[in-house]
């Protein structure tokens, strides 16, 4: 997907929502899953971030089918997920996520769960129906 694909980027204002809601499909049911987690937002991209890494069933969920549905505060969105791969973008999730829910060390380095979990990435693609 380009750039000019995507939608704009999300609104400022839910940035400061305290969860947001991702409905996966599961892998063997195919029924919806959905889960409250923590998130960061960034342009066009929601950064998810998880502590049981790949073994996570909603990750497991997101890897077979990767449409998935995000719901924050009264707004739906529909993207595709993936799991992070570049260095600065991971660095950069990590860090907005740590510094909103205060996930840091007494020096200001990052705490044990925002450096070792693994970081999604759900890139949207539209406001959902």
């Amino acid at each position: 997907m380009n750039d000019s694909t995507r939608m704009p980027s999300l609104p400022a204002s839910l940035a400061g929502e305290d969860f947001c809601y991702l409905t996966t499909t599961g892998r063997v049911t195919g029924k919806p899953h959905e889960i409250e987690i923590w998130f960061g937002l960034r342009d066009h991209s929601i950064y998810l971030m998880s502590g049981g890494g790949e073994s996570a069933d909603w990750v497991k969920n997101l890897r077979k089918e990767p449409n998935v549905s995000v719901r924050i505060a009264s707004q739906h969105f529909r993207g595709m997920a993936r799991l992070v791969s570049d260095e600065q973008e991971e660095m950069a999730a990590r860090n907005i996520v740590a510094d909103k829910y205060n996930e840091r060390e007494a020096d200001g380095s990052l705490d044990e769960w925002a450096r070792t979990a693994l970081v999604v990435a759900i890139d949207l693609i539209s406001m959902a129906l």
